[in-house]
C-alpha cells in the first residue's frame, strides 16, 4: 500500500519568482538582467543580477535569519578584517508567497577555495588566523547575545550529542567508531571557554573561502555569525588544510589545547552530519567530509 509522502517545507523559487520580487520591491533594479548561479545551495538559491549584484533566497527555515544578520553586521566588521566580505545592499521583505527576508549584495568574483590549491600553504593558514584573530578582537557591547539569535540553532558540543553519536553508529563500518567516540567524549568533556566571548564566523569550511589567482580574496556566508565561543571556527583547519598547515594555523592563532579540542569535536560532528546526509549521493561531498573526518581524528 502506497504511503504518502510529506510535504517539501521548502518554498518553490524559480527565476519568475526572484524577478517578481525584484521588479517590485527594488524597481531600480527591474531593468537588470537576471540569472541563476550554479545549481542551488544547501542553504540559499542565487542569481546574479545585473554584472554587480547577487540576489539570495533562503531554501529553509534555518537561514531565514542571514540576510538581516549580514546587513546589521558586515559592514561594521568589513573594515577590521583583512580580507573582502559580502557587502549588502538591500534586505527584501517576504512577498509573492515566499516566506522570508532575502538579500541583494554586491557580487564578489573568486572561486572556491581548493585543498590542492591551499591545503599545503602555510601562508594561506597564518592569513585565515589573521582573519579570526581581527574578528574576535571586534566585539561590540551590543553584539547579540550568546553569539546567535532566536532562530539560530543551539552553538553548543553538548546540543550535537545525540546526533552525532547516531552518526557514529551510522558509519562505524567505513570510519574507526572507538576514534571517533574517543574525540567525541574528549571534546565534550573539555574545558569550556572561560574568557570573555568573541566574535566567531559560524560556518568557517572551506565552501565559504574564496581565492582568486591561487590566493585568498574573501570570506562569504556569515549566516552562522555570531558571539560565544572560538572553537567552532578551528573548523577550517581539518577542512582545508594538511598536518603541515595546521600547525601553523594554530600557532598563529595561539590555540589552547581545550580549544583546539573543542575544535576537533566541531570539525566531527558537522562533518560526520554533512556525511551522513549527502554522501550515499554526492561523490564530492563523500570526499570532502571523509577527508575532514580523518584530518579531527589526526588532530
Amino acid at each position: 500500500m502506497a504511503t504518502d509522502t510529506p510535504p517539501d517545507p521548502r518554498p518553490f523559487i524559480d527565476t519568475a519568482l526572484v524577478r517578481r520580487l525584484v521588479d517590485t520591491q527594488f524597481p531600480q533594479w527591474s531593468g537588470l538582467p537576471l540569472r541563476p548561479f550554479g545549481p542551488a545551495g544547501s542553504d540559499h538559491v542565487i542569481h546574479r543580477l545585473g554584472g554587480g549584484l547577487s540576489v539570495r533566497l533562503p531554501r529553509h527555515a534555518g537561514a531565514r535569519g542571514q540576510a538581516r544578520k549580514e546587513f546589521a553586521w558586515l559592514p561594521r566588521l568589513a573594515p577590521h578584517l583583512p580580507l573582502a566580505v559580502p557587502t549588502p545592499v538591500a534586505v527584501g521583505e517576504p512577498d509573492l508567497g515566499y516566506p522570508w527576508p532575502w538579500a541583494v549584495s554586491r557580487w564578489m568574483d573568486g572561486e572556491v577555495a581548493t585543498v590542492e590549491a591551499l591545503g599545503d600553504s602555510r601562508g594561506a593558514a597564518v592569513e585565515l588566523a589573521g582573519f579570526l584573530s581581527a574578528l574576535q578582537r571586534f566585539a561590540p557591547e551590543e553584539a547579540p547575545a550568546d553569539g546567535v539569535d532566536t532562530a539560530a540553532e543551539d552553538r553548543s558540543l553538548a546540543a550535537r550529542d545525540r546526533q552525532t553519536r547516531a552518526a557514529i553508529a551510522e558509519v562505524g563500518g567505513v570510519f574507526d567508531a572507538a576514534a571517533m567516540t574517543g574525540l567525541w567524549e574528549a571534546a565534550l568533556g573539555a574545558p569550556g571557554w572561560d574568557r570573555p566571548p568573541v566574535w566567531f564566523h559560524g560556518d568557517f569550511h572551506t565552501g565559504n573561502l574564496l581565492m582568486d589567482d591561487g590566493s585568498l580574496s574573501a570570506v562569504i556566508d556569515f549566516g552562522g555569525l555570531g558571539v560565544g565561543d572560538p572553537a567552532c571556527d578551528l573548523t577550517i583547519a581539518f577542512t582545508l588544510m594538511s598536518a603541515g598547515s595546521r600547525a601553523a594555523f594554530r600557532s598563529a592563532l595561539g590555540v589552547d589545547e581545550a580549544t583546539w579540542t573543542r575544535g576537533r569535536g566541531w570539525a566531527l560532528a558537522s562533518g560526520l552530519s554533512a556525511y551522513t546526509a549527502y554522501a550515499a549521493h554526492d561523490a564530492r561531498v563523500a570526499e570532502q567530509t571523509t577527508r575532514q573526518i580523518g584530518e579531527a581524528l589526526a588532530g
